[in-house]
């Protein structure tokens, strides 16, 4: 499934936060949306996910949804969102619940789910008993549960320290490489986005407009940390957003 924002603009009463986005997100691929803090990028992600109507504009889904899916766009955040008192195996299966799938075929698919994200193992564990990694491992397990067509991801990796987000991007590629799936990915991290984005969004600072969609060729799975290629695009990403950076800090501070 395809996704088509056309002249996009959201404001909340007199605050415009975001201005004539327009945008296409090609299914099988990954687009990264960074930007200035402040600038609208997980106001643009909560748009795309049907949280708030924008403003103005209009945002189409269009294409067929996987085979089986049960929920065409799934979000990913940043604090996990796992319920303490259940499982590995019960935070994912309450996805399953809710659509009302159990038992047997229940299990086939969490069994699935467990083994792409190297969970398997630690099926019976509680979220306490858990690394931060880990525990973002268990919230991908549950989104690719309902076998989305979309994921939604909002700043998954920034509670992480730096070992744990780089080996969280390996396990990311990782599941792309073998089955290709569709994300919009907000960060404000840059290496992040010359990782895993296939397509990287920079936005202005507020009013959130787009200042260049940044194309990156390389196959996720050859792209390596301290990749000289990827520093230049990193680079680059930063002299597109530095005086836009330093301008919305100011503005934060004077607010």
């Amino acid at each position: 499934m395809d996704i088509r924002l056309s002249g996009i603009n959201h404001s909340y009463d007199d605050l415009e936060v975001l201005r004539d986005v327009t945008l296409d997100i090609p299914s099988g691929k990954i687009v990264c949306v960074v930007g200035p803090s402040g600038c609208g990028k997980s106001t643009l992600l909560r748009l795309i996910g049907g949280l708030e109507r924008p403003t103005s504009g209009e945002i189409l889904q269009m294409g067929d949804v996987p085979e089986n899916c049960l929920n065409p766009l799934t979000y990913v955040f940043q604090d996990f969102a796992l319920l303490p008192w259940r499982t590995v195996h019960g935070n994912i299966s309450l996805v399953l619940e809710d659509h009302g799938i159990r038992g047997a075929r229940a299990q086939v698919i969490i069994d699935d789910v467990l083994e792409r994200t190297r969970l398997t193992d630690f099926a019976k564990a509680l979220p306490r008993q858990l690394s931060g990694g880990m525990k973002q491992r268990v919230a991908i397990a549950r989104a690719l549960a309902v076998n989305p067509a979309v994921m939604l991801m909002d700043e998954p990796l920034s509670a992480l320290d730096s070992q744990t987000r780089e080996l969280l991007i390996d396990d990311l590629v990782a599941l792309w490489s073998r089955t290709p799936f569709t994300a919009v990915y907000v960060t404000h991290n840059l290496a992040e986005a010359v990782r895993l984005g296939h397509l990287i969004v920079v936005l202005s600072r507020r009013p959130g407009e787009i200042r260049e969609i940044v194309e990156i060729d390389k196959p996720l799975a050859d792209r390596r940390y301290a990749d000289p290629d990827l520093e230049i695009q990193q680079k680059r990403l930063w002299d597109l957003m530095r005086e836009e950076a330093r301008a919305a800090d100011e503005e934060l501070i004077h607010v």
